[in-house]
């Protein structure tokens, strides 16, 4: 029997897991085809519709570009709850991606937090953001806030370059042995291992990407076996999330990113855009279900390895591709 697709939130997102994932996805496709004007034009511009459609590799991914161009909302989303939007470069046009239900978006970034770190209740979060804190609808700084509420710990915060502030703190946190979850931006990180190097036994050390301009380009295994060095630390967690994305992958070492219940990644060949595998090497398709009020179906122009479990791993960007503040490095 195919799924019976709920609009209501509490029971689509309950109903997200690998045994529904693929059902659910053709019946949001089904339901974003006839909300969103957008994707309906795209899709029936290369001639694909719920009636041509199977099964997931079938479905149309909408080009990661369209945020920049478009508005891109299912139903009419006159009056959205959030609004996100990309750092850009000079003269590059932003990505917006406008958010209708801000609550469906937490559920989905806390059950993703919950199922690789646990409660948020358990962490002292810190940010460590200053490119994003200095600019409006980051959806990183967004997504910290919410991980920083829930935690309720007095220690969460941001930090722009208070870096002597920041290393008293964490050693304070380390001396009593409180988690604690380090959050930054991948320049800053650097900035900070440098200027103080400690040794953290009870702090995870999550980067999100980006150096900004601000420092020479560095592989990801550079960057974390700095960090390493500088911290003590075995690993360093890092965070694959964009502003067209509500959902959140996690490698919790050497770059290996598992997707959250609501994201799961596809490849397209890089020359043929309509070839899409589940596994193998390729440009990244996104299906992220907490999308379920713009588009769920994004080509993005990220070029990873998907692995047959659907874990995967980032190697570049697209020659062709404008440089976004949360693209992740190359290894």
């Amino acid at each position: 029997m195919a799924y019976k697709f709920q609009l209501n939130q509490h029971t689509y997102l309950s109903d997200i897991d690998p045994q529904h994932f693929d059902d659910i996805s053709l019946a949001v496709f089904g339901y974003q085809y006839h909300h969103n004007e957008i994707y309906r034009q795209f899709c029936n511009a290369i001639h694909r519709t719920p009636a041509t459609i199977q099964q997931t590799i079938d479905i149309p991914f909408l080009p990661i570009s369209f945020f920049k161009t478009h508005r891109v909302v299912a139903d009419t989303c006159e009056f959205p709850e959030l609004l996100f939007e990309s750092s850009g470069t000079t003269g590059d046009v932003n990505s917006r991606h406008y958010v209708q239900d801000a609550k469906l978006y937490e559920q989905s970034l806390l059950a993703g937090f919950r199922q690789f770190y646990g409660e948020p209740q358990q962490y002292a979060i810190i940010g460590l953001l200053p490119s994003y804190l200095e600019r409006q609808n980051a959806s990183l700084v967004y997504m910290s806030k919410v991980l920083m509420e829930h935690s309720g710990h007095p220690d969460c915060g941001f930090y722009l370059n208070e870096f002597d502030k920041l290393s008293n703190v964490l050693a304070r946190l380390e001396a009593v042995g409180q988690k604690v979850l380090l959050i930054g931006v991948t320049f800053a990180l650097l900035d900070f291992a440098e200027a103080y190097s400690m040794q953290l036994k009870h702090t995870t050390v999550m980067e999100t990407g980006g150096m900004k301009g601000r420092r020479q380009e560095m592989t990801r295994t550079q960057v974390h076996d700095t960090l390493k060095q500088q911290w003590q630390v075995d690993a360093v967690h890092s965070e694959y999330g964009m502003t067209e994305l509500l959902s959140q992958a996690y490698a919790l070492q050497d770059g290996i990113f598992q997707p959250s219940a609501t994201m799961k990644v596809l490849v397209r060949d890089i020359n043929d855009p309509m070839e899409v595998r589940t596994s193998g090497n390729g440009c990244l398709n996104i299906i992220d279900l907490a999308n379920l009020h713009s588009c769920s179906f994004i080509a993005t122009e990220d070029i990873g390895s998907l692995r047959a479990d659907g874990s995967f791993e980032v190697l570049g960007r697209m020659d062709h591709a404008a440089l976004r503040g949360c693209s992740l490095m190359a290894v």
